[in-house]
């Protein structure tokens, strides 16, 4: 039987936004027929796979990884230009990174945009990504990067964004829900624009909801005032998911990958922008966004009704599907 391996940004993440994208890019490589007929595995991107002295030595599990039919990194910040940094992100070196032989990029971002890319990086990379496949990223700006390296790629956006078609988002009501659904985000802090968010929330809806997406959320939330009648929900995508279903309800809040969720729930979702990778997803893809120092400006954007029309590059992605065997039946 042929093997795939899903490396996995969900596994021991402090960040359920990565359970959000692993979870999508599973659907969609289900939904093309890829995992069909094939022995499927998920490997932690957020802990290194297999010791140095494993990496060169013979062990019979490795043998699974070198002989993959694909490797498939699926999505979220993990690239950076500098990899001798610390960073828990991508967890992976030179001395262990075999089981990433000739992985595909799946919806990837570029999580450092600053620095230059070192030899070593460069070299890493040399030794993890496939160089004969055209590479699926978030965004214009990682393509551009993989592509200085020597690697082909292609836009197609998050994995949590493929199934947002012209006739999905349709779906996804225009007006006002009667309740909202909200998050923070615990290191992008700004304690007076976020305060402000609250208390507008609390004047526009009936109930409002506070989902616990990253480890430190909850203290963050604990920290502002005029909080006591908030419900909070657990910090599971089954709760998260249940408040969706069972409620009329909006999203609004900092985290993008919730605002994905909701989306997916055909739930009316405006997104706080804190970062850039928020503005560039906006730029490309004509999401609800406003800029957390223009929060002045939700008041008027909840009251008011509003279509959503995410500009899919449906293109892109099947161009990038393409490249990839499904088992005959």
């Amino acid at each position: 039987m042929e093997n795939i391996v899903l490396f996995d940004p969900g596994v021991r993440s402090l960040n359920k936004g990565d359970e959000i994208i692993m979870r999508s890019a599973r659907m969609e490589l289900a939904k093309s027929g890829l995992l069909q007929g094939r022995y499927v595995i998920h490997s932690a991107t957020h802990a290194p796979i297999v010791t140095w002295y494993q990496n060169t030595v013979f062990n019979p599990r490795m043998k699974f990884y070198d002989h993959a039919k694909y490797k498939f990194i699926c999505g979220s910040n993990l690239l950076w230009k500098n990899m001798m940094k610390p960073r828990p992100v991508f967890n992976v070196d030179l001395t262990n990174c075999r089981p990433y032989r000739n992985s595909i990029l799946m919806g990837v971002g570029l999580g450092q945009a600053h620095s230059k890319t070192n030899w070593y990086t460069k070299k890493l990379y040399s030794k993890i990504l496939n160089k004969n496949v055209v590479h699926s990223v978030r965004d214009q700006h990682t393509a551009d990067f993989l592509k200085s390296l020597g690697y082909k790629a292609i836009d197609t956006g998050c994995p949590t964004m493929w199934q947002f078609t012209s006739d999905f988002c349709r779906s996804i009501p225009e007006k006002k829900a009667d309740n909202v659904i909200f998050t923070l985000t615990d290191y992008g802090r700004d304690k007076t624009n976020d305060q402000k968010l609250i208390d507008i929330l609390l004047q526009h809806y009936k109930t409002v909801y506070f989902w616990i997406q990253g480890a430190f959320d909850k203290e963050y939330f604990d920290s502002f005032k005029n909080t006591e009648t908030i419900k909070i929900v657990d910090p599971t995508l089954e709760d998260f998911s249940s408040v969706l279903r069972e409620h009329d309800i909006d999203y609004v809040g900092t985290r993008l990958h919730a605002g994905m969720f909701a989306m997916q729930h055909k739930k009316r979702t405006i997104i706080i922008a804190i970062d850039s990778r928020v503005r560039d997803l906006n730029a490309a893809y004509a999401l609800h966004v406003i800029q957390r120092d223009n929060i002045s400006k939700l008041s008027n954007l909840i009251e008011t009704s509003f279509a959503t029309d995410v500009q899919l590059k449906e293109d892109n992605i099947r161009e990038w599907l393409s490249q990839f065997e499904v088992v005959s039946s």
